[in-house]
């Protein structure tokens, strides 16, 4: 650190007085100096009363950063009342006295204790006064004084931020503005150089350069391109004292990132493309993808792809992949190998976002050639046409011919072809079609009236690979023929009144027919021949498909004729001539002198407020039907239910028989004989069984004669072992049920209610291995069994 040495001025004030310079104890420089004294004036003739005292001058001039080992001297203070007999004393007061600044109370030198810093503080202001030691009095008034801090280049400039991001668009021009970088220097701008700062670059040269002044940042060097180097690093230095030697210095670092600019076409990597395609692929299906190169990014690499030239220019055709930049080909149009099996195609990659500064580096597009081969396949047969449609009358006969569909295998070995019809299609089998030709002809009669069309489906399909098939719609509309008769369109049923005049019209007719001729319905209406000469009544033809019935006489009785029925035959003009007879009833009703009739036969025909003859016959055939279902209810009511022998097959317990006649008790002797029971002879030996007739004629066996006090209990097991040993004996194909257990039964109890299995845990197959007799009983479990499985 240099130090610098400043001269010293010495200011007076009020009369000239000598100048008192004090040698100091310390010495703060090496190099000689001027001493800096402070002096105070004042006057010492007592006659004349002055009281007025100043400082003869008011500021010292300091260095910052001392760096010696002693006390750094600042300045000397005296009083022109100072006598140098000591009896003065020297105060200082203000910024940093007595701590930073310190005064030599008998002298007046004042010194530095510590290093000071310009950037830190750089004015103190204090003030000095001269007291009497011994009156503690003041000699000359407070005054106030400055000392300034000098400043000396210690700091080095200060960039505003360590690392500066900047970005300018590539081939930009020379001079190019890039960013402006700052750097500040904390030493006094007023003093010296100190805080002159300069900008150099040390590191990114030649492609930048900067202003030494302003720090403005400026491309050097003309087309940078992005896409040989993206980002460069400049080092930039400021430099204080103007940039000369010994001045500070301090440096930054500004990332520079070129950005991309549409200065590159796109580029096929290559000139030709190859791709296969079935035959068989659907529209719109993707059949292969290219891609055009382009250096640059984001929307100055987006490219627009098209067919511009070739003989595939209808039936393919290509999208952008706006992800990937791709081309992708797709197909437009259904493909045939048979027709054409290779296609050519030119394909141009355009860039959509061209730059037109950059126009004179070529056109921003390239195209490729593109060869799509189109592989066979085995395809279905193909139909002539898309649908048919087809007429056949309603009157021909089975097995007529109306149409022929036609198929062809369009692959190259031309593969035979069959024919079929969709049943699904035809449910009730009305059509037929020859599989070789596909000739189709009616296989049942037909009829317009019922059914106008019939659409069906007809199945095309290789006999070689019945599952390459296709189909095709078949209309068929079935003609109209004159097979129907008109008819009425209605039943018509009127009446005449009694005092009727001649020639008074009773009725209108119209006729209709289902048949539906191309000139439209023309009927013609005429009474039958047996009824046009003796008919009490006439017939007009209207010539507009309606009649008028006339009365032929005056007058009419009812009880001479009651109901007239009147045949006529209307025919159709169609050919052949259809014709049918139909009846007209007409009724003999009594009338008022209006016409309004007021009855008929004690019926109420046609009245307008009664009941039509059909609606009587309704209502009373309802009434009928409510009594005999009254009547059958009632029946069934009074008939008891008869309860079967066993109720449910799943109910299977003792199979207890219940049975309606119940007995007198035990005063009725008649119910039955029990000494019937104890004697055998009583049985006829004679009598078999007659529900089933044993394989083998046994004689029964004779047993002996019971004791009359023989107990029933012993009675009953005696013949209950006698029965187990006849063969003869009952049951054939009969369950026997014992009411009786007896006490102790090693078999315990035969109930089926305690026993611990069910009748699923059974198994019952042994019986059909234990002879007839049993066969029922076998076939009964085993239904059992085999409706528990169902």
């Amino acid at each position: 650190m240099r130090t610098y040495h400043c001269f010293w001025l010495l200011f007076w004030a009020g009369q000239p007085h000598q100048s008192f310079l004090t040698p100091l104890s310390k010495r703060t420089s090496s190099f000689p100096e001027k001493e800096k004294v402070l002096i105070l004036s004042g006057n010492s003739r007592r006659d004349i009363h002055r009281s007025k005292r100043s400082w003869m001058w008011n500021q010292f001039f300091l260095l910052e950063e001392y760096t010696g080992s002693d006390y750094q001297y600042v300045g000397k203070l005296h009083s022109d009342q100072d006598k140098g007999d000591g009896s003065l004393k020297y105060i200082l007061s203000g910024d940093g006295a007595g701590d930073l600044f310190i005064i030599n109370e008998n002298t007046g030198d004042i010194q530095a204790t510590k290093r000071l810093d310009r950037e830190e503080k750089p004015v103190y202001i204090l003030r000095a006064q001269a007291i009497n030691r011994r009156t503690g009095r003041p000699v000359e008034p407070e005054s106030e004084f400055i000392i300034k801090i000098h400043d000396i280049n210690d700091n080095e400039p200060m960039f505003t931020k360590d690392v500066y991001n900047a970005s300018i668009p590539e081939m930009s021009d020379v001079g190019t503005f890039v960013v402006q970088v700052t750097a500040t220097d904390a030493d006094d701008p007023t003093y010296g150089n100190s805080a002159k700062v300069v900008y150099s670059i040390l590191q990114g040269q030649p492609y930048f350069s900067v202003e030494s002044e302003t720090g403005i940042i400026k491309t050097a060097l003309l087309n940078m391109d992005r896409e040989n180097r993206e980002q460069y690093q400049v080092v930039i230095q400021a430099k204080d004292m103007g940039g000369q030697m010994g001045g500070l210095s301090g440096t930054t670092t500004v990332n520079i990132t070129l950005t991309d600019v549409n200065d590159n076409p796109p580029r096929f990597p290559q000139s030709t493309y190859q791709f296969r395609a079935p035959e068989s692929t659907p529209p719109d299906s993707p059949v292969g993808r290219i891609k055009a190169n382009d250096a640059d990014v984001d929307e100055n690499a987006e490219i627009e792809y098209s067919i511009t030239e070739g003989d595939g220019y209808d039936m393919f055709g290509i999208t952008t992949d706006k992800d990937t930049q791709e081309g992708i080909i797709t197909v437009k149009k259904p493909l045939d190998f048979e027709n054409k099996n290779l296609y050519i195609l030119k394909v141009e990659a355009t860039n959509t976002h061209v730059d037109p500064r950059f126009l004179y580096l070529g056109p921003f597009k390239d195209s490729a050639t593109v060869r799509i081969q189109v592989e066979d396949v085995d395809e279905p047969p193909v139909f002539s046409r898309p649908a048919y449609i087809m007429e056949v009358k309603e009157d021909v006969p089975i097995n007529s011919v109306i149409g022929t569909v036609t198929a062809q295998d369009p692959d190259a070995a031309k593969n035979p072809v069959k024919y079929s019809v969709d049943r699904h299609t035809d449910m009730d089998r009305v059509f037929n079609i020859n599989s070789g030709n596909g000739s189709i002809f009616t296989s049942k009669p037909l009829d317009r009236e019922t059914l106008l069309w019939h659409n069906i489906t007809v199945i095309a399909a290789e006999i070689n690979n019945p599952k390459q098939s296709s189909r095709v719609p078949v209309f068929i509309k079935v003609l109209d023929v004159n097979d129907n008769a008109p008819e009425f369109a209605m039943f018509y049923e009127t009446f005449v009144c009694e005092n009727a005049k001649a020639e008074q019209l009773i009725q209108t007719l119209s006729a209709v027919d289902r048949d539906d001729p191309y000139s439209g319905h023309q009927f013609s209406f005429s009474l039958a021949p047996e009824a046009a000469s003796s008919s009490n009544f006439t017939l007009q033809d209207n010539r507009d498909n309606t009649a008028g019935i006339f009365t032929r006489k005056t007058r009419y009785s009812r009880h001479e004729m009651s109901t007239y029925f009147l045949p006529v035959v209307i025919s159709d003009n169609d050919y052949p001539i259809q014709s049918s007879t139909e009846t007209v009833t007409i009724r003999v009703c009594a009338c008022d002198h209006r016409g309004k009739m007021l009855s008929c036969n004690a019926e109420a025909l046609i009245h307008p407020t009664g009941l039509s003859t059909g609606a009587l016959i309704a209502i009373l055939l309802c009434i009928i039907i409510l009594l005999i279902t009254v009547v059958l209810f009632a029946a069934l009511r009074r008939q008891r239910k008869k309860e079967p022998l066993i109720i449910s097959k799943e109910d299977i317990r003792d199979n207890i028989v219940s049975y309606n006649d119940e007995g007198g008790g035990e005063e009725d002797t008649q119910a039955f004989d029990i000494g019937t029971l104890r004697n055998p002879e009583a049985i006829d030996d004679n009598k078999l069984r007659r529900d089933i007739v044993p394989e083998t004629l046994f004689m029964p066996r004779r047993t002996a004669t019971v004791r009359d006090n023989t107990d029933v209990r012993d009675f009953i097991n005696q013949r209950l072992k006698e029965n187990d040993i006849d063969p003869t004996a009952p049951p054939y194909d009969s369950l026997a049920t014992y009411a009786y257990e007896g006490n102790g039964s090693v078999a315990e109890s035969l109930s089926s209610l305690e026993s611990v299995t069910t009748d699923g845990d059974q198994d019952y197959d042994y019986l059909s291995d234990w002879g007839p007799r049993f066969k029922k009983l076998a076939d009964m479990y085993g239904a059992m069994d085999s409706d528990k499985d169902s």
